[in-house]
């Protein structure tokens, strides 16, 4: 299984950009859960998870990931 480079738009992790496997045609992941994207995690650990959803490509060969909501720590599980 390949990478694809993703930049995340919009949410805590704007402008971040991160290897994310690749599907088989390619493309990052239809969606994301990311957790604290530049931050420690609280003690005791967990946190809020982050979910993006796969945008498009840009000229360069790197796709967007646009943030859709943020749950609280487990709702995603």
């Amino acid at each position: 299984m390949g990478m694809v480079r993703v930049r995340f738009v919009g949410g805590p992790a704007h402008d971040l950009v991160r290897e994310l496997p690749a599907e088989p045609d390619g493309a990052p992941p239809h969606r994301w859960i990311l957790r604290h994207p530049d931050e420690a995690p609280p003690p005791g650990g967990g946190g809020p998870d982050h979910l993006y959803q796969r945008d498009h490509r840009d000229g360069y060969g790197t796709w967007t990931m646009r943030f859709v909501r943020t749950d609280p720590l487990g709702a995603t599980e």
